[in-house]
């Protein structure tokens, strides 16, 4: 008896032991799915898909569509022949080339230059408290909501040669009328100056936001050490605003390269290509015409995007030199 009662004994120790190993185990297995690392993965996964189904895969596909010799039937077979770099090859050799290449870079650059210094000023004025400041700044505001197709068929219109209200105000300033939109030496001003009046106010918000987180604590201290109001903002307020401003023009970078609908819809990028970027000619290349290019016109699309990586890293460089050890 002796012996059995040892043996069931031990029995119930080994079931109760393994009943109890049973829980831990689950325990560590549910503890490590509720684990910070799996709710990060869990987190990303969503955004990594996002990245790869609308950005990394139509990459891929611009670059694959710049690398074959696509036409109309090819492209709807999805047998165009590989053919490498002679898509690139064409796009360079090409006489709008270099006019797009310049067009492009002058447009980015006077609109990027008035519409940050156009905003910081605004940002600066607003950042006064006075009576309607919220109003105005409210109305500073419409042009970034308007769609583009409106705020550039606005413009059209106000730049009109015969009938614009721009050539009207100049007529009372004795001034002829000036062919904003049809002659080649003012069509890519006048998309310069659409654009700039649809950026500012983007430039304005964050610009304004920036100065908004300056102690004013710091602006007290410099007045009392007897700075004037252009030191003030020369030596305390822009190296402040340095990190706001340099995602500002990264932004405005990066739209502005890609900038199609304004000038497309103002001059088609003409007279004479004379208003004609990247981003113009690339659509022009692919779909503005009864035979388009499909693999010119993706290799263009792939040129801006270099240009657009390429900008955005000098920029980022220079803001790092300059920023202190």
């Amino acid at each position: 008896m002796n012996l059995q009662s040892q043996t069931r004994t031990r029995s119930v120790e080994d079931s109760d032991g393994a009943a109890q190993a049973a829980p831990r185990g689950a325990s560590r297995h549910s503890a490590r799915w509720r684990s910070p690392q799996w709710a990060a993965w869990g987190f990303l996964t969503p955004i990594a898909i996002y990245l790869i189904a609308f950005y990394a895969y139509p990459l891929y596909r611009n670059l694959d569509l710049s690398m074959r010799d696509y036409t109309v039937r090819s492209f709807v077979r999805g047998d165009a022949a590989f053919i490498g770099v002679t898509n690139y090859q064409t796009v360079l050799a090409d006489p709008t080339f270099a006019p797009a290449l310049l067009h492009t870079v002058v447009f980015t650059v006077a609109c990027l230059f008035f519409q940050f210094s156009i905003g910081l000023a605004l940002a600066v004025f607003f950042n006064h408290s006075f009576r309607l400041s919220v109003t105005l700044r409210a109305l500073f505001l419409v042009p970034w909501l308007l769609p583009l197709i409106v705020s550039a068929s606005t413009w059209s219109w106000m730049l009109n040669s015969e009938a614009g209200v721009v050539n009207t105000a100049l007529g009372f300033f004795g001034i002829g009328p000036v062919n904003w939109l049809t002659s080649p030496d003012w069509s890519l001003v006048s998309v310069i100056i659409a654009n700039i009046w649809i950026g500012v106010p983007f430039n304005l918000v964050l610009l304004y936001s920036g100065l908004q987180g300056i102690p004013v604590q710091v602006h007290e201290a410099a007045a009392l050490d007897g700075a004037s109001s252009w030191q003030r903002f020369w030596r305390v307020t822009f190296p402040l605003l340095r990190p706001v401003s340099a995602i500002t023009l990264l932004l405005g970078l990066v739209y502005t390269l890609k900038v199609f609908d304004i000038i497309w819809i103002m001059t088609r990028g003409g007279p004479v290509d004379s208003s004609t970027t990247f981003a113009t000619w690339s659509y022009r290349l692919g779909f503005g015409s009864p035979l388009p290019r499909f693999g010119p016109g993706a290799a263009v699309g792939n040129l801006l995007i270099i240009m657009a990586i390429v900008f955005g890293f000098i920029y980022i460089r220079v803001q790092r030199r300059q920023q202190p050890a």
